[in-house]
């Protein structure tokens, strides 16, 4: 197994890693900057008002981008698996 195949194989795999991780994180994310602004407009400055929004939050993204990103990893996995022969593994 040559170098390219290996540097296809890391890009790949990073790619995917970013593409799953972006729906809760980009929701955490925004909901995190929104309850900030709450709290420095209001300041309240509670911890639990941060935590529990972005959990909930992260929760319901993970509920509607689930299928997409289990059906994402799966792909990724079959295609991996069924090309083991040409690299040289078995």
């Amino acid at each position: 197994m040559g170098s390219d195949v290996l540097v296809t194989l890391l890009q790949d795999m990073l790619r995917l890693s970013l593409m799953l991780i972006m729906p809760p994180l980009m929701t955490a994310l925004i909901i995190g900057l929104c309850v900030g602004l709450f709290q420095a407009v209001t300041s309240i400055q509670e911890q639990t008002l941060a935590f529990v929004p972005k959990i909930l939050g992260v929760v319901v993204a993970l509920m509607f981008a689930g299928h997409f990103m289990l059906r994402m990893l799966v792909e990724y996995s079959y295609t991996l698996f069924a090309a083991l022969p040409s690299y040289g593994a078995m």
